[in-house]
């Protein structure tokens, strides 16, 4: 059995201005120790989708429809009080900005001790002696003297690694990770990529890494799923969909990497802007966007193909995105 599953996951935002489908039947699954790369633009609905994983989807949203099943429980269908325990216990999530986990005004350890308390029965001292362990375990030095300090006595890398270090206190089965590393530096961001795949991998943790950055995922994610207006376009085997993207959405991104095209070459750019997600056009979101567009793309959303290797996508024109990408 899958650690989660995913199925037609429906969350809408109820405006003014209609009704926002932010997440619009979004469907995978993630078995223990599984990293999946979750990519897409800014207003996707990645991060919504991460959200309503862990039912923190505030009013005017909710979740509308689908199924949410963690080791085939369905979260969506739990108690407040229920997903309260197993929040930051069994599932936990790693926010872009490490100061949404981190109260300012308290010690590290008093964050992290109570962090342990707040899900198991155990001492202080047991539970600060787990805190030291896992800070030096995601790079932090002196883990034992670093406790004593606050979150702004760390830089941004360090208060970084402590939120991943909360995250992964109570021994997870899940980790949803929303672009944790965007605001660090490259040099910093590759240790803590490197860092997350070897806990992942030695702890038996799934992961979802929410990012807009094909690039990021590449080297750290073993499946990849691709976001467009609410819904994935295309998903499969990380090194699959890199070298044979099926979708022009993909490769698009793909060509926006440096170093990804010919030594000289211009790098490549989607033209226009993600649509509003309360005014999606007819028939393929994506359609406005593509220079490979047809009549049929303009009035007839597509349905998932799979190519029976794993990989799915949602265009009318496949073969032709591959020579986009090339």
């Amino acid at each position: 059995m899958s650690v989660l599953d995913i199925r037609d996951l429906q969350t809408h935002f109820f405006t003014d201005d209609g009704v926002v489908k932010a997440v619009d039947g979004v469907s995978f699954s993630l078995d223990a120790g599984e990293v999946l790369g979750l990519v897409g633009e800014s207003g996707s609905g990645k991060s919504v989708t991460g959200f309503s994983i862990l039912r923190l989807v505030d009013p005017p949203g909710r979740v509308v429809g689908g199924e949410i099943l963690f080791h085939g429980q369905d979260l969506a269908q739990l108690s407040n009080r229920e997903m309260r325990s197993l929040r930051g216990n069994r599932i936990a999530m790693i926010f872009q900005d490490p100061m949404m986990t981190l109260n300012p005004v308290l010690r590290i350890e008093t964050q992290m001790v109570e962090a342990v308390r707040a899900h198991e029965r155990i001492s202080h001292a047991a539970a600060r002696d787990r805190a030291i362990t896992t800070l030096a375990k995601v790079g932090i030095p002196s883990p034992a003297e670093r406790l004593a300090a606050y979150p702004h006595q760390f830089s941004g890398g360090m208060r970084q690694r402590v939120a991943i270090a909360i995250a992964l206190l109570n021994g997870p089965e899940l980790i949803v990770a929303d672009e944790p590393t965007t605001a660090l530096d490259v040099t910093i961001q590759s240790q803590i990529l490197a860092e997350v795949q070897e806990l992942a991998r030695e702890t038996g943790t799934a992961l979802i890494w929410i990012t807009h950055d094909l690039a990021v995922v590449a080297g750290l994610a073993d499946k990849i799923s691709v976001m467009y207006a609410g819904r994935i376009v295309e998903s499969g085997p990380t090194d699959q969909v890199l070298a044979a993207p099926q979708h022009p959405y993909t490769a698009g991104l793909l060509g926006s990497i440096p170093g990804h095209g010919r030594r000289g070459e211009r790098l490549t750019q989607i033209p226009g802007m993600a649509p509003s997600m309360s005014r999606l056009p007819a028939g393929c979101a994506f359609a406005p966007r593509c220079d490979l567009a047809s009549e049929m793309c303009r009035s007839t959303a597509p349905m998932v193909t799979e190519t029976g290797a794993g990989q799915g996508y949602r265009c009318h024109h496949p073969n032709a995105a591959q020579k986009v990408a090339t």
